[in-house]
This record gives C-alpha cells, sequence and structure tokens, in this order.
C-alpha cells in the first residue's frame, strides 16, 4: 500500500511568499530611489538658487563698478575741459601781458623827434614804420630799441626821404623781435609795473 503526499498546497503558499517578498522588495527600492531622486533634486536646487543670488550680486557691482566708471569719465572730462579753460585763460592774460610790455617798451624807447606811424605785431614779431628829422635820429631810435629789455635788437629794412606838412624828414621802417616772459610771476609784476608807468605817463 502506497502513501500518497499532495505538495501543491505548499508550493502555492511558497510562491505567493516569495512573491510578496518581491514586491516589498521592489516597493523598497522604488521607495528609496525616489527619496534619493527628491534629495538630489532639492540639493541641485538649493545650489541653483544659491548661484543665481550670486550672479545677482555680481550683477549689481558690476552695474555700480560701471556707474563708478561713467563718473570717472565725466570728472575726466571736466577736468580736461577746466584745464582746457585754465590753459586759454593763461594764454589771454600772457598775450594782455605781452601786449602791455610792448607798448610800454614802445613808449619809452621813442627818440626825440620821432613818430611812429604805424606798429603791426605778428606773434612775437613787431613791424614799426615812423618818421624821423635825420638820419642821426633814425640811428639813435634804432640804438634805444635795441638797448630796451623786452625787445631783441632791430632789424633794419628801409629809409627814404618823406615829407610831411612842408616838413622834410626821413621815413625808416624797421622789424624787432619782443623777448618772450621768464615766468609768470616776472609777467605779473612787469604787467604792473607796466600799468603804473602808463597811469604816470597819463597827463
Amino acid at each position: 500500500m502506497s502513501l500518497m503526499i499532495n505538495l501543491l498546497p505548499w508550493r502555492d503558499a511558497r510562491r505567493e511568499r516569495r512573491a510578496r517578498q518581491f514586491y516589498l522588495l521592489l516597493l523598497g527600492m522604488l521607495l528609496v530611489g525616489g527619496a534619493l531622486g527628491w534629495g538630489a533634486a532639492h540639493y541641485y536646487q538649493v545650489r541653483l538658487e544659491a548661484q543665481q543670488q550670486r550672479n545677482a550680486h555680481i550683477r549689481q557691482q558690476t552695474q555700480r563698478l560701471e556707474e563708478d566708471i561713467s563718473r570717472v569719465h565725466e570728472y575726466r572730462d571736466r577736468v580736461d575741459q577746466l584745464n582746457q579753460q585754465l590753459s586759454l585763460f593763461r594764454s589771454l592774460r600772457d598775450e594782455r601781458v605781452q601786449t602791455v610790455r610792448l607798448f610800454n617798451a614802445i613808449a619809452g624807447s621813442v627818440e626825440s623827434g620821432v613818430i611812429y606811424r604805424q606798429i603791426a605785431r605778428e606773434g612775437n614779431t613787431v613791424r614799426v614804420t615812423a618818421r624821423a628829422g635825420t638820419d642821426r635820429q633814425v640811428s639813435a631810435q634804432l640804438r634805444r630799441i635795441g638797448e630796451t629789455p623786452a625787445l631783441e635788437e632791430p632789424e633794419f629794412s628801409r629809409v627814404e626821404s618823406a615829407t610831411e606838412d612842408a616838413v622834410s624828414g626821413r621815413r625808416f621802417r624797421f622789424v624787432v623781435e619782443q623777448s618772450q616772459l621768464k615766468s609768470t610771476g616776472d609777467a605779473v609784476s612787469e604787467d604792473s609795473e607796466g600799468d603804473a608807468d602808463g597811469d604816470a605817463m597819463e597827463p
């Protein structure tokens, strides 16, 4: 007599138990994977926000720097304009001082009997047309011009006979260079002296 044992129920129970274990393991892996994914996404999101904040700070600082650079350029332009205006002012002042020195020098160097008819100035070059009674007065006038500190040695160009108002005389022309100012202080001093001399010459 043989003994028959039915193993099907036991095998079905073991199969179901293994299936439940597999699904539980799969669910656990999915949960772990989801948690890791969320953690990574959150980490990179925090890093991204921090980088965006740094970028915003850098842009803000760059904008401020550009504004500062723009103001520096404006200040430089203003300084250049002021330097140009100052240079023009100095040029005008020096020109005025040179003109005053020239007229004072010419007025103080006139020889007795000599009359200046025309004075023309181009830069530092002065061209003079004058009238004298004799050749001796012409020579004396040129010598006095050469002895004037504000003028260089004159270059005599022409002399000719001339009669004005029934009075005969000599008309002559010469060219002379005006000496340059040594310094601004000298210019101001000579300007003041020139003004004083000019006042003294007034009747």
